[in-house]
């Protein structure tokens, strides 16, 4: 859960996008006063560094979209796609190492049915 902190200076970005207003420090920091919360100093400079360059009204339309949209599906630079074909795999590889611990479990004496 978020904290206060985070809370307040989120309510405060979107009441300022709300009211079509500039997202800034100073103004997150002048709602967050006018609300009486105390907050720690660095999260309305944070949130308002963050949100200087987005498109808030994107972010509340897009809120369960995911994440990053590209061009064509490539993925991000710096992130590759995910594998279809891996999953299967690495599942298989995830029950082998279940069965591997339970069975060392039962040898060393710590099975359920002991």
């Amino acid at each position: 859960m978020a904290s206060i902190y985070k809370l307040t200076c989120i309510y405060s970005a979107l009441i300022l996008h709300d009211n079509e207003v500039m997202v800034t420090e100073d103004k997150i920091n002048s709602l967050i006063k006018a609300a009486g919360v105390n907050v720690e100093p660095f999260w309305p400079g944070l949130f308002a560094k963050a949100l200087a360059n987005m498109n808030i009204g994107s972010l509340i339309c897009n809120v369960g979209a995911g994440g990053f949209t590209t061009a064509a599906g490539a993925a991000p630079m710096g992130y590759s796609a995910p594998s279809t074909t891996a999953a299967p795999a690495e599942e298989k590889k995830g029950e082998a190492k279940k069965e591997e611990s339970e069975e060392s479990d039962d040898d060393m004496g710590f099975g359920l049915f002991n």
